[in-house]
């Protein structure tokens, strides 16, 4: 159980994680429980990246475990903690632009198996109506606040646990980042628990439950949101103030 009463979804203990020889994170403790909301925070080469490919078991963590839905997923596959679970709206979308939008949300249901997909088509189309409305219209001529709607569509096809996020505000521009974030609050609202990776701390802080702040693949600050938009150092840091 975790601090905040929620069971944890995902928890990263004690991980240690290398490229070749040199040290990315270090000893690393984070969690996400069912439903929440958290965002991890930190400029370029902080080590948010490789949490990430961490948490998907892209890179694999030295010493340390990585627990998902109660099962020990540090040793196995990227497609199994996928089926268990996980998915991810990658950096700058990286749709498939020259498939319409029906073709890249069908595309978010590859590991599932052949079954009716009526009701993650409804799930999807009620939340992004436009999606529907765009459904034959090629990803790759979509506005960039429009293709990040059809990533997060394609990434809740497969009707996910846990939700990853990397750098949702990236490319964006400042009226399209708030339009973003109404988004990410929506999905979070539907039930879909969530871990937002990102630079923009005012933004990240102002919908999550908690966060982490990473620095040289160390977390040297955490705790709830509210608490940390008015942390001293946060603020300097990262909230220009």
């Amino acid at each position: 159980m975790t601090g905040n009463g929620a069971e944890p979804l995902l928890q990263l203990e004690g991980v240690n994680t290398y490229y070749g020889p040199i040290h990315i994170l270090s000893d690393s403790n984070l969690y996400v429980g069912e439903g929440e909301l958290v965002c991890l925070l930190g400029g370029n080469a902080s080590g948010k990246s490789t949490t990430l490919k961490t948490i998907l078991g892209l890179v694999r963590p030295r010493t340390g475990t990585v627990t998902f839905a109660g099962e020990d997923v540090t040793n196995v596959p990227t497609s199994h903690r996928i089926k268990r679970g996980l998915a991810i709206v990658p950096e700058n979308r990286r749709l498939f632009g020259p498939m319409t939008v029906l073709e890249n949300l069908e595309m978010g249901s590859y590991l599932r198996p052949k079954a009716d997909l009526k009701e993650e088509f409804e799930r999807v189309y009620t939340l992004f109506p436009l999606l529907y409305e765009r459904r034959a219209q090629l990803a790759g001529t979509l506005s960039g606040g429009e293709q990040q709607m059809v990533a997060m569509g394609r990434a809740l096809m497969s009707q996910p646990r846990l939700l990853l996020m990397d750098e949702p505000s990236m490319g964006l521009a400042p009226v399209l980042v708030e339009r973003s974030f109404e988004i990410i609050q929506q999905v979070h609202e539907s039930g879909v628990a969530m871990l937002i990776v990102e630079q923009n701390a005012n933004v990240s802080l102002s919908i999550a439950d908690r966060g982490y702040v990473l620095s040289t693949g160390r977390i040297v600050l955490e705790g709830k949101a509210s608490e940390l938009i008015e942390n001293e150092d946060l603020r300097k840091a990262y909230l220009g103030r």
